[in-house]
């Protein structure tokens, strides 16, 4: 990333910060200075809580300084209550990597281990998928497919997260908090994009999204960022209904660009009995299919 791009960047995140944080929220008094003209808090009341100096703090914002030291940057941090993600990413547009020639980035490979943990999950009626960098779907079980999508069938360069979130209708359909996970979907994207800056395909999917959905434009433009680790996601799914899932986002060590999505169900509950009606219905597809393979069309019942 070149030092102005990465002084604009950090300027943005800054601004965005400290506009979501209210003087009550950052543990300062409201000060009796009449009417606010900002919902968030100053510039001079985020330096005093950074104990830095206005002038330093505001060159920072207007992206005039093009560095910051680890201390002020962690002082910014907990100024602005930031999460561990946001800190990391604060962190990486204040010291960005210098300037390298630009080589087209390898392909990501799904290692062979984890197809089979994949396949191990599906036994277990555990949908499963890997995402890689920019959000791309990069392996899931059969399980995961019919819960979600099938995006092996998709076309390789559809085979996206975040295309799914924001262009397929299917997915407003699909999670019962669109809203929610749109937001997060562009703020993972977000986190992304700060660890890889000079991706040329991750700006031709921004500029993709930003062109063809008002929500992602939106969205991307509060320059938040959000790393998912555990959590819950509400479905109505158009066979078996709504349920709700567990997630556990696992990093595998051969690839720190890879997350791998493991899902759950509270055992006993109504989800539960749910996702096993839809990993017996997709037994019941792959069946079918395999049928058709052998025959060469579908198989009838008398």
């Amino acid at each position: 990333m070149d030092r102005d791009h990465a002084s604009a960047s950090l300027a943005d995140f800054l601004r965005s910060a400290r506009s979501r944080l209210s003087p009550h929220e950052a543990g300062l008094d409201e000060p009796v200075l009449g009417r606010r003209r900002v919902s968030g808090l100053r510039r001079e009341e985020l330096a005093q809580l950074a104990g830095v100096s206005v002038d330093y703090y505001t060159r920072l914002e207007q992206g005039r300084s093009r560095s910051a030291s680890p201390e002020v940057i962690d002082a910014l941090a907990t100024a602005l209550h930031l999460t561990d993600a946001e800190r990391d990413h604060l962190l990486t547009l204040a010291r960005p990597m210098p300037a390298r020639r630009r080589r087209r980035p390898r392909p990501q490979r799904v290692d062979p281990a984890t197809w089979r943990l994949l396949d191990t999950l599906e036994t277990a009626y555990r949908p499963a998928f890997i995402l890689g960098r920019r959000l791309d779907v990069l392996a899931h079980n059969r399980l995961a497919g019919r819960l979600i999508t099938d995006f092996r069938a998709l076309p390789a360069a559809e085979r996206n997260q975040a295309r799914f979130v924001f262009l397929d209708p299917h997915a407003r359909e699909l999670y019962k908090d669109w809203a929610t996970v749109a937001a997060d979907t562009a703020a993972m994207l977000r986190l992304d994009a700060g660890r890889h800056p000079d991706d040329p395909a991750l700006s031709a999917l921004v500029g993709d999204l930003s062109i063809r959905s008002e929500e992602f434009r939106r969205y991307w433009a509060d320059y938040k960022v959000h790393r998912r680790t555990t959590g819950t996601k509400d479905y109505r799914h158009p066979l078996v209904g709504d349920l709700t899932i567990t997630y556990q986002a696992l990093t595998p060590a051969n690839d720190p660009d890879q997350i791998l999505f493991i899902y759950d169900t509270d055992p006993g509950s109504p989800s539960e009995t749910s996702l096993h009606l839809l990993a017996q219905w997709n037994e019941r597809a792959a069946d079918q299919h395999i049928s058709r393979d052998r025959s060469g069309r579908a198989e009838t019942a008398d």
